[in-house]
């Protein structure tokens, strides 16, 4: 070897990719020295995007098309021979049994009958109502044929007893095998409870052995990898913001990702969709979430979280068919075979299309694991228009003594963020004080001629204050607030503060949530703005003409001063033709790409050094 071959790195960092090749070493592709066009691409190969919900988490490299969507779900094989069985409800929920449940969802049903036969259809008639009495009888009678003696469906096999199993697999768990169920994000918030597996802790496992699964299995990337990745992770517009530091620590931490950024999800939808600017109304499957956005900002004001979604709809469907007779009469809500079933025969049977009346006749198959799979024969009639119209006359669902509407929450301080709201209210007065006392020393020490330059010197002081006194004190009620927003008046606060004494009890109508988070907003500009951009996303309006319904409502609803000057109101549910349960996490990969993305970033180093006060520096709204 010459000694310029000794001497020439390039000859033997050459010779040890060789060296790998023979042995067999496979080495990522870290993104470095590559053309500054491909930079862009490979950068964004090295994202992943995590959107997680409440029955599916959405994950995918930001180069993507679409993403993997897995049930979010985990069973844990027990620890003892003999423990009870924990499995989290998925269309049970606290607040159906209550001795009034029963009244308030007849008197929710009254106000959809009223509102379906009072709206005309297309050609100038009104609907004719049908009985449920009328499909009882027939409904009675019928009895299941036999189509395969064995349905293709299986148990999943657990004789080699894993300690866990992870989204499919873990939905088709036996009911009689020695696992938990447990879903550790219910409603758009971790699901935290008294049960077994309700810890933080046990939460936050159960979120990382999914994720790290989903990473290996569907995305094949080595865990040891993933220090060679970054992660946009989505979070709802109101949330926990302990929860969210716990949840970025784990993935910078535990996961071993070299950086994150967290963002909003209606911010990240109106990426996905196109719009600058929109309405984002997301209806999930456990939660419904308004917020209105204007320039990749979400008014803190306007944000509105709703306790009810499409799984509440599910639910809503067999209590009706129930009415009418449902011929499949082992059906149990108890069951996950049947919710699968039943979530099916929404998606197959609900609609919103007011020109669809009278009776209809369906079947549906039943395919159970060690079952036979029976054909059934159904006739409904207003049940499937009443099912999904229950999301704006919500007291259908008949749920009871449960917060039902959430605008903003108090936020709890941090001890590791030292510069929270809290110092600074705290620190505020003294700030005060301390000015006051300069101005007035000053006055005292400078001829009297000087005292009116010295006191409008003290009010340019107080008035540096005062503005963020404002802020902060609307914001003790906000979890996010944005750096960019304008000040809230003090008057809108308190009338702010008044709407929630009035309205975060109750169950509050989707068009209703959309009218009033619309109404929030600051000028009359951005509300023409937002009237004739709402955007609707999530799976759970995904009904046949919700588009032209909610338009309909929310025409008819919206005030009268506004009538004469929007334009058109327009709905917007399916954006560039796309999958609207997709748009967020479609979002979070055109973020990825972009260039001001790269100052939002938050490295493992910097977190390890400063924690949660990287999220305060770096979040692309105000922490």
């Amino acid at each position: 070897m010459t000694q310029a071959e000794k001497g020439d790195p390039e000859n033997g960092k050459e010779k040890e990719r060789e060296k790998e090749q023979r042995v067999g070493v496979k080495r990522p592709i870290v993104p470095a020295v590559v053309q500054e066009s491909m930079q862009e691409q490979i950068q964004s190969n090295f994202i992943i995007v995590i959107h997680p919900g409440s029955t599916t988490l959405r994950i995918g490299r930001a180069t993507d098309t679409l993403p993997v969507n897995i049930p979010h779900v985990i069973a844990r094989r027990h620890k003892q021979q003999g423990q009870p069985t924990y499995r989290d409800k998925w269309l049970l929920r606290d607040g159906l049994n209550k001795p009034e449940s029963n009244e308030q969802r007849q008197n929710g049903l009254k106000m959809v009958d009223q509102a379906i036969w009072s709206k005309k259809m297309s050609n100038g008639t009104r609907r004719i109502p049908v009985s449920p009495d009328q499909a009882r009888a027939y409904n009675k009678q019928i009895r299941p044929a036999v189509l395969d003696h064995s349905s293709a469906v299986k148990w999943t096999n657990t004789s080699h007893h894993p300690a866990f199993l992870v989204g499919e697999e873990a939905l088709y768990v036996n009911p009689t095998d020695c696992y938990n169920i447990h879903y550790p994000v219910r409603r758009g918030q971790l699901n935290l409870h008294s049960g077994s597996g309700g810890s933080l802790t046990a939460v936050l496992a159960d979120l990382e052995t999914i994720w790290t699964q989903a990473i290996q299995k569907h995305l094949e990337i080595p865990l040891k990898d993933l220090k060679y990745y970054r992660c946009i992770l989505l979070v709802p517009d109101i949330y926990n913001r302990q929860h969210v530091k716990e949840l970025v620590n784990m993935i910078l931490m535990n996961m071993g990702f070299s950086g994150i950024v967290v963002h909003q999800e209606s911010v990240s939808a109106t990426f996905g969709s196109g719009l600058g600017s929109a309405c984002v109304v997301d209806v999930g499957d456990q939660k419904t979430n308004v917020c209105c956005v204007e320039d990749g900002i979400s008014h803190r004001n306007t944000r509105l979280c709703l306790a009810y979604g499409g799984s509440d709809v599910t639910r809503c469907l067999y209590w009706l068919m129930q009415r009418a007779g449902f011929p499949y009469r082992d059906c149990q809500l108890a069951s996950k075979m049947d919710c699968l079933l039943l979530q099916h025969l929404k998606e197959t049977f609900t609609h919103l299309d007011q020109d669809n009346s009278g009776m209809k006749d369906l079947e549906f198959q039943i395919r159970h694991p060690d079952a036979p799979t029976l054909l059934y024969q159904l006739r409904l009639g207003d049940e499937r228009l009443q099912a999904p119209m229950a999301l704006f006359y919500p007291a259908t669902f008949g749920i009871v003594g449960q917060k039902m509407a959430t605008l903003q929450y108090r936020s709890q301080g941090d001890p590791e963020d030292p510069h929270d709201e809290h110092y600074l209210l705290a620190t505020q007065s003294k700030q005060d004080q301390s000015a006051k006392a300069m101005a007035d020393r000053r006055a005292l020490s400078k001829p009297g001629g000087f005292e009116g330059d010295s006191r409008c010197q003290s009010d340019d002081i107080l008035d540096r204050l005062r503005p963020q006194e404002v802020e902060l004190g609307s914001s003790v009620n906000d979890c996010l607030v944005s750096r960019n927003e304008s000040q809230e008046p003090t008057t809108a606060h308190m009338s702010r503060k008044t709407a929630i004494s009035q309205f975060e009890g109750k169950a509050l109508g989707l068009d209703k949530a959309i009218l009033h988070s619309i109404d929030c907003c600051a000028s009359e500009d951005t509300k023409k703005k937002m009237y004739s951009s709402i955007l609707v996303v999530g799976g759970g309006l995904m009904f046949q003409k919700a588009q032209e319904f909610l338009q309909h409502r929310i025409l008819h609803k919206m005030p009268p001063s506004f009538r004469r000057v929007v334009e058109n109101v327009e709905v917007i549910t399916r954006p560039k033709d796309m999958d609207p349960r997709l748009i967020a996490w479609k979002g979070g990969a055109v973020l990825a790409c972009l260039d001001t993305t790269q100052e939002l970033w938050i490295y493992q180093r910097e977190w390890q050094r400063f924690g949660v006060r990287m999220l305060r520096e770096r979040a692309a709204f105000m922490w």
